[in-house]
């Protein structure tokens, strides 16, 4: 039996399931098995999960209509035989020791039952945008997901499959927020860590959540909290802005989303992408200097030393 089962799900993904599948497959850790499940996609996805399955002996694919992404995780935890779990999804792209590197870090740490680790955010076209590392160490983890902060990104997690099995898997009341309930759940009968190392390039999208989706998930997010304080029998408080790269429609969060993401690409050399998230700023807003000044400097100034941190994820300061 392989010793890492990873769990692929997909849904309309064509666009970047290549990259993200030869991630998987071309890893330097190779004793593992690639579950694809297809949530009833309609697109090219199937098509060209099929062309994949059928070069490489360790991918078992499944396909059938959309029950969507909880029913499908459940579903390949049953099918799973790994003793480790690696959650992917279907636009990021693991590095290529991320499997190495965690699985030595579960088999010399028993106490922890998931390890994520640090990630770089890319944009649509694959450009490395900004590298987020995440704290290390069960007891802040811990603190922040009781306050709604998802501190282990889902996609980076490697999880022991018999803990995941113990809590019941993914609960299917918890939309949107399965990860973090999860999580909660988990580090209720073991340890919580993150490697200092980038496992993951995480792409995201600026359309990829709706605003609806958005309070929805955040009053989900306080249901997990709030059903966690119930369980550990705390007094706890529920403190997770929205996070600025799942912009609102609002003309107020467009201009916010573009110009963080434009400064960070400036501040990784990314000249020509930080000048067009400028002018989608302005764009959006026309009337915030702070847009300009984005544009000016993408066009003028001399780059500067990165800026890397968490905080500036969970709650971004006024860079420019």
């Amino acid at each position: 039996m392989p010793l890492v089962s990873v769990l692929l799900p997909v849904y309309n993904a064509e666009r970047y399931l290549g990259p993200a599948i030869e991630s998987i497959l071309t890893q330097t850790f190779t004793d593992f098995e690639l579950l694809i499940t297809d949530d009833g996609s309609s697109d090219r996805s199937l098509e060209i999960l099929q062309s994949y399955a059928a070069q490489d002996t360790r991918i078992r694919l499944l396909s059938r209509e959309n029950k969507g992404l909880i029913y499908t995780l459940n579903e390949m935890l049953e099918q799973a035989n790994g003793e480790f779990l690696a959650r992917m999804d279907a636009d990021d792209i693991a590095t290529p020791d991320r499997l190495a590197l965690q699985v030595q870090f579960l088999r010399q740490h028993p106490e922890v039952v998931c390890v994520g680790g640090a990630f770089d955010l890319i944009d649509p076209q694959g450009r490395t945008v900004q590298w987020i590392p995440m704290p290390e160490h069960n007891d802040e983890i811990q603190q922040m997901l009781l306050i709604g902060r998802t501190i282990i990104n889902h996609p980076c997690a490697l999880m022991r499959r018999s803990a995941l099995q113990q809590i019941g898997g993914y609960d299917p009341d918890m939309k949107t927020v399965e990860d973090l309930d999860m999580l909660l759940r988990l580090g209720e009968i073991g340890q919580l860590a993150n490697l200092p190392d980038v496992v993951l390039k995480y792409r995201f999208h600026p359309n990829s959540v709706s605003a609806q989706n958005i309070l929805f998930q955040s009053q989900m997010a306080e249901r997990a909290c709030q059903k966690a304080w119930t369980r550990r029998g705390i007094s706890g408080y529920y403190d997770s802005p929205q996070p600025w790269y799942r912009p609102l429609p609002e003309p107020d969060s467009q201009q916010q989303f573009w110009h963080h993401y434009g400064w960070w690409a400036f501040c990784n050399g990314f000249r020509l992408t930080a000048a067009e998230c400028g002018l989608k700023a302005i764009a959006a807003k026309p009337t915030t200097l702070k847009s300009w000044k984005l544009l000016a400097c993408a066009l003028i100034k001399p780059i500067p030393k990165p800026v890397s941190n968490l905080q500036t994820v969970l709650q971004p300061e006024k860079s420019v």
